[in-house]
C-alpha cells in the first residue's frame, strides 16, 4: 500500500541555477547531487520537511526524448507550468523576505477562501503558489 509521496519533479532549465535558486533564496536545502549514468539527480527540500524532495530535473534523455525535452523547456521559460503550492505560516512576511532576495512575484499577497497567497516564480519560469492557510 502506498503511504505517502516523497518525490516531485520540477523542471528546470539549468541545474546549477536552480540549485543556488532553491537554497539561497527559498532556503531549502540540498538533499542530493549525484550522477549515476550521465543523468544528474539534485533535489532539495525545506529544511522543516525532511521526508519529502523536489528533484531539479532538466528536460532530456532518459526521462524524455530530445524533442519531448525542447517543448518541455520551451513551455517552462514561457512561465506556462504551475509546480505547485508552498505553504507559509505569515504569507506577508515571507512574501516581503523573498521580494528583498529577488524572487519575481506574479501576485502579491491576497485574500482567498482557503488563505492568504501570493505567486511567484523560480529561476527557470515555474510558478509557485505561497500560502498561508486560514486556521
Amino acid at each position: 500500500m502506498i503511504k505517502r509521496m516523497s518525490h516531485a519533479p520540477v523542471w528546470v532549465l539549468d541545474q546549477d541555477s536552480a540549485k543556488r535558486f532553491y537554497t539561497e533564496k527559498l532556503g531549502f536545502e540540498v538533499r542530493t547531487d549525484a550522477t549515476m549514468d550521465g543523468l544528474r539527480w539534485l533535489t532539495v527540500g525545506p529544511k522543516e520537511q525532511p521526508d519529502f524532495e523536489i528533484v531539479l530535473a532538466k528536460p532530456g534523455p532518459p526521462m524524455v526524448d530530445d524533442e519531448a525535452a525542447k517543448s518541455i523547456s520551451a513551455l517552462v521559460a514561457r512561465g506556462q507550468l504551475g509546480a505547485g503550492a508552498m505553504e507559509t505560516d505569515d504569507c506577508q512576511r515571507t512574501y516581503e523576505e523573498l521580494k528583498k532576495k529577488g524572487v519575481t512575484f506574479l501576485q502579491e499577497p491576497a485574500d482567498r477562501p482557503y488563505g492568504i497567497e501570493a505567486v511567484f516564480r523560480d529561476d527557470s519560469g515555474n510558478w509557485f503558489s505561497l500560502t498561508e492557510r486560514k486556521s
